[in-house]
Order: structure tokens, then C-alpha cells, then sequence
């Protein structure tokens, strides 16, 4: 059987049992009704269509997709913090490694664990499973990469076919006045030469064709909702749940998730992973780091007039739209066919509630730079989502028992490149590395102990990764100075030219991103222009090009800690800052029918695009992003 019917297995067995994490079974997945089933001498596994009768899978298919794999059934759910969840059967599949995640890290990761059995003639089980309905799906960034760990995966990947089909060939820095564009130097740190302009969301999808092609498990449509434990050791994970209606009750067609358990879990979640951020907390892997800060990153893909179209040009801006004391800056990089990828990055430790980073975003169109560019052309995708920009001094431990953090989850992002792809691969190969050491050529599973990966930690201290990221580390947080951007600037200059990191100190970050945002008080309303519909665009005519879905009739996966936070503080003090930090329009204060002329707090569940902000730049910290059913959410197309 073809991986992509397994999927419907876990598609359709997605979301364990909880407040927190159920999910409705999705609309385009209601007739398929998949499950495993066991016989006397073997597992098979089975597709049920509602127009066909249950037709096993040849058991040879079988063996060449699962090879090895045990099928067991678990007595009991683990409970996920719903107080009403009863105790369920549920099937449990064993693998030797399970990777949560289907971007750039966790299909590295599985490609390098096959490529490294098929080289020594070894068997190593691997899943990937993936919470976009497709490979890709909630892929997006700007995307400019270095092909490295690219050419270490697939030395032939032109031959092969990858999808990079734009090299880069000019880069140009600009300081943004009102209605000027300053030439700057150009950070050598920044250079493109090499480099490819990419729809990351292509590349991964081809790249998930390259792990099926080696024989890896990859499930997309299925969301991992709560981590297994045996104590601090990292067992495996738990798909969600599917079919329960919005009030957290199982439908007629509910279908428990399954447990997916591995003799190792890699956490390649990408940036504030839902999994990831409990996990660190329960483990304690920043007891000796710094906490996590982060930007988000708002972009657009427009076909423009062939006349004004220069392909493989690469543009960074500073200064308009943004402040002063806002971190962020603009990129706009010349595709292929026409095609011009631009966005904006907002640094998430902005401190005006009344900044909107989306608004913001449409402001960098109107400069005449942008405008001109544009004039004539056509959106054709719009996208958003949280990056790490922390770096060195914001890394968690990446190893624990049983399991590892890898790519974005861990935040390996270099900033002042703005490049994360070729780290995140990076890692996922160093992980493989020392997972495919530890449990085939040393044989760790062998025993009760957990496989520790405290290898993989040693080799990215070794690794190109650590090199560049210490090399930058005190850039970003140079920008929380009273002098604001210049004197980031200043010293960004110096230690990019001269000092390239080779001080005695390191610069630490004074505060987490929610924590940054002032009290409405302080500040003055923001007067944004209205949209043109041509070149600037409503937010809800920008989601809709995000092709986001999520059923109905599922509990709401924006999870409110005290639903009074909002209201009660949030409103009052803040001025209700998560209607305008939300690039899909979530979240509303809407007048409150049962108590007129008051507010009350709603969240547009079915508008959320995946992003992550609301988890992070929540003054609060009241809200709680859980993954709804597996395969909603965005569907982004050439991001």
C-alpha cells in the first residue's frame, strides 16, 4: 500500500483524547474510514472506503512499506487535560524513529536515517508525520537558501530535479525613507552569491517525494497532540482524535488517535512548536539558556509585468514602514516566470499595542520602491508565520532521553542572514547521524535504557551551525538599546566587518517578546491607510489567499487558560492588541448582545493560518495554541 493511503490512517485516527486537542474528523476524509487490524501470524493493514469492502494490503506491499513495524493495541488514552476524557482503546504502532514534523528537519532527518540503512544494508523503521494536508502545505518563508546540507542529502539534486530553479544574482540593501530608497552597503554576511530563490514550500514537497521514494513512513494530515512519557524519558507521540464536535463530545464517526512509539522522537515542529514548548518546560532544557524571542515574517507572491521583472535580484530594506525602536525589515527577491516574492519581518518585542504587523505590511507596498514594482501585477499568495530570532543564546538543551529537538523547534535561525533552511536541514542530518549510530551500530535499543542522543549535541558544537550562530550571536540583541535601531545598526556594521564575533561577551536579551508590549496609555493609535484593493488589500481578502480551512464543528484550537484575561486585563490595559498582532483576523472585541454596551472576546478559529503569534506576543500569556484536526489549516501554494 502506498504511503499516502497509510496516511489516511492516521489522518482518520488524528488527535488524542482531550480538552486540549480534540478535533472533528475532517469534511474530506468522512469516507474513508481506515484502521489497522491484526491477524494471528501478522499485521495487516487495511483502507475501508464507504464503496468498497475492507481489502487488505499485499502482505509484501506491506512488508516493503512497514517493514518490521509491530502493531499492538494500548489499553488506555493518555489523558490530555480534558476533564470529561474517558479511558479509550487505541492502536499503537512501534517504529525506531518517529519524527513530528514534515519540514525542511524532519524530512532531512529521514532521508539521512534510509541513506544511511541502504549504505549498510541495515533496517530502520521511520515515520514522518505531518499536520498540513499535504507535504508543503504549511510550508512558507522567503525564501533564499544555501544548498549545502542540500548537496550532502543529494549531490546529483539538479539531475534529480529539485525545485530550485533560480539562482541568485544581485543583492541591493536599502534604507527606506517616506519616499526614498538609500543605497547601503551590502553586509557580507548577507551575500547571496551561491544561493537560490526558492518556493520552500516546493522544495519540501519534493523532498517528502525523496523520503518516500527511500522507503520512510510519511503521514500528512496527521497532528501529534500530546507527547508519550515514562517519567522524563520521551516514548513516542499520540495522534489526535478524530470525529468530536465543538463541545468536546464524540461524533458517530469518532475514531480514536493512535500512538505512534519510537525507540527515538524528533521534534521538528518548526518555531514554538505545540509539542516542543511543553516539552521544554517539563524537562527543564532552558534551565541554562535564555528564553526564546521571535519575529513574524508576513510575505505575498505576485506575478508582476515581465518589463519590470529582474530575475534573481535580491533586496533587503531597513526603516520605512517601522520605528525607530521596531526591529524588522523588508525583503523582496525576483523569482522565476515573473514571479516576486516580498514580505515584511516584525520583530515580536515591539512595545505599541497599536502596531499591526499586517497593516504595517501594506504600508511597505505603498512605498513608491515597492509601488512601482508592483503597479500592474497580481497577488497570487499570501502567507505569515513566527520566526525564531534568538539564536545562540536562546538554545535549549536539543537532546533528552528518548528524543531531540531539531531545525526551528530548536531555533537555528541565523537573523542577521535571515536564512533558518540550511541550518534546519543541517541539524536533521546531524541528528540522523547520531540516531542511526545510536541505534544500529551501537545497538542502544537492545536494552530498557532510552536511546540519548548527547552526541548529537557535541556535533552541532562542531558544526557549521554553532560557527555562524556564535559568529552573530550579540546582532540581534544589539537593537534593545536606548538608541534603537541605529545603535543596532552601529554595532551590527562593526562586528559584521571587524569583530565577526570574536569578543569576550555576549549581549542577552532583556525580555520575553510579551512582555515588551506597553500599556495603551503610552501610546497613540496608529492611523493606517485604507486598502486600494490593487496593491493593498483587507485582511480577510488576504487570508482567503491562504486556501486556510478548519471544520466547524471542532472544539476551537486557540485554547483560552481564563476566559475573563481578555476582557478583564487585556482590553483595559492593552487596548485589545490581539486584533491587530493576528495576521488572519482570529480575534475580535465584539459588542456583547448579552450585556449591552460591553464587550465580549471571539475567536474566528476557522480564519487561523498557523502562524504562532497569538502564543507568543499574548500579554497574558493566556492563550493556548493546540493543533486542531489534522490536515486543516493552511494550504500555501508556491510560498
Amino acid at each position: 500500500m502506498y504511503c499516502r493511503n497509510v496516511s489516511a490512517v492516521l489522518s482518520k485516527s488524528t488527535t488524542a483524547l482531550s480538552a486540549r486537542s480534540f478535533t472533528a474528523a475532517r469534511t474530506a476524509a468522512n469516507k474513508i474510514h481506515a484502521r489497522i487490524v491484526s491477524s494471528n501470524s501478522s499485521s495487516v493493514l487495511c483502507v475501508r472506503t464507504s464503496d468498497q469492502r475492507k481489502h487488505p494490503a499485499p502482505r509484501s506491499r506491506l512488508q516493503q512499506q512497514v517493514r518490521g513495524l509491530s502493531v499492538s493495541h494500548a489499553p488506555r488514552a493518555p489523558d490530555q487535560g480534558n476533564e470529561n476524557a474517558d479511558e479509550v482503546e487505541r492502536e499503537a504502532i512501534d517504529y525506531d524513529v518517529v519524527i513530528v514534523g514534515g519540514g525542511p528537519a524532519g524530512l532531512s532527518a529521514a532521508i539521512r536515517l534510509k541513506q544511511l540503512a541502504a549504505k549498510q544494508d541495515a533496517e530502520i523503521n521511520v515515520v514522518v508525520i505531518e499536520k498540513g494536508g499535504e507535504i508543503g502545505a504549511h510550508t512558507l518563508s522567503g525564501a533564499c537558501i544555501e544548498t549545502g546540507p542540500l548537496e550532502e542529502l543529494f549531490p546529483d539534486w539538479k539531475e534529480l530535479g529539485a525545485p530550485l530553479n533560480q539562482p541568485a544574482l544581485e543583492d541591493h540593501m536599502k534604507y527606506l525613507t517616506e519616499k526614498n530608497a538609500i543605497p547601503l552597503p551590502h553586509p557580507p554576511q548577507m551575500n547571496n552569491t551561491g544561493n537560490y530563490i526558492v518556493s520552500l514550500s516546493n522544495v519540501v514537497k519534493w523532498l517528502g517525494e525523496k523520503a518516500e521514494e527511500l522507503g520512510v513512513d510519511v503521514f500528512p494530515g496527521t497532528a501529534a497532540a500530546k507527547v508519550i512519557y515514562d517519567g522524563d524519558s520521551v516514548q513516542g507521540i499520540v495522534t489526535n482524535d478524530a470525529g468530536v464536535d465543538k463541545n468536546f463530545k464524540p461524533k458517530s464517526s469518532f475514531t480514536p488517535g493512535m500512538e505512534l512509539r519510537g525507540k527515538l522522537t524528533l521534534f521538528a515542529e518548526g518555531c514554538h512548536g505545540s509539542l516542543t514548548k511543553g516539552l521544554i518546560r517539563k524537562l527543564k532544557l532552558r534551565d541554562d539558556s535564555s528564553f526564546q524571542t521571535y519575529g513574524l515574517g508576513i510575505k505575498e507572491v505576485w506575478e508582476v509585468d515581465p518589463a519590470k521583472h529582474s530575475p534573481g535580484k535580491v533586496i533587503h530594506t531597513l526603516g520605512y514602514p517601522l520605528d525607530y525602536q521596531t526591529y524588522g525589515g523588508g525583503f523582496i527577491y525576483h523569482m522565476e516566470d515573473s514571479k516576486v516574492t516580498l514580505g515584511l519581518v516584525v520583530g515580536l518585542d515591539y512595545q505599541n499595542p497599536y502596531l499591526s504587523p499586517y497593516k504595517e505590511f501594506q504600508r511597505f507596498k505603498t512605498h513608491p520602491f515597492v509601488a512601482n514594482l508592483l503597479d500592474g501585477g497580481r497577488v497570487l499568495s499570501y502567507g505569515a508565520r513566527a520566526l525564531v530570532e534568538g539564536g545562540l543564546q536562546s538554545l535549549p538543551k536539543l537532546y533528552f532521553a528518548g528524543g531531540a529537538l531539531i531545525g526551528d523547534t530548536a531555533g537555528f535561525m541565523n537573523v542577521p542572514k535571515i536564512k533558518g533552511t540550511h541550518n534546519a536541514m543541517k541539524s536533521g542530518i546531524l541528528a540522523a547521524d547520531s540516531a542511526f549510530k545510536a541505534i544500529i551500530t551501537e545497538g542502544a535499543d537492545s536494552g530498557d535504557s532510552p536511546v540519548v542522543l548527547s552526541e548529537y549535541e557535541q556535533a552541532f558544537k562542531n558544526s557549521s551551525i554553532y560557527k555562524e550562530l556564535h559568529e552573530v550571536r550579540n546582532i540581534r540583541p544589539s537593537f534593545h538599546t536606548a538608541l534603537g535601531i541605529w545603535g543596532g545598526i552601529a554595532w551590527s556594521g562593526l562586528d559584521t566587518m571587524l569583530l565577526k564575533g570574536r569578543v569576550p561577551f555576549t549581549f542577552q536579551h532583556k525580555h520575553p517578546d510579551h512582555a515588551m508590549l506597553q500599556p495603551a496609555a503610552m501610546h497613540k493609535p496608529i492611523d493606517y491607510p485604507k486598502p486600494d484593493n490593487k496593491i493593498t488589500f483587507d485582511l480577510l481578502t488576504s487570508v482567503s489567499r491562504t486556501g486556510t480551512n478548519h471544520a466547524e464543528d471542532q472544539p476551537v484550537h486557540l485554547r483560552l487558560k481564563d476566559k475573563t484575561v481578555e476582557i478583564r486585563e487585556n482590553l483595559p490595559v492593552f487596548d485589545g492588541p490581539e486584533q491587530r498582532f493576528c495576521p488572519a483576523g482570529v480575534y475580535e472585541y465584539v459588542e456583547d448582545e448579552a450585556n449591552p454596551g460591553k464587550k465580549r472576546f471571539q475567536i474566528n478559529a476557522q480564519n487561523c493560518i498557523h502562524c504562532k503569534t497569538c502564543d507568543i506576543k499574548d500579554p497574558a500569556q493566556n492563550i493556548n495554541w493546540t493543533v486542531p484536526e489534522g490536515g486543516d489549516g493552511p494550504n500555501y501554494v508556491d510560498t
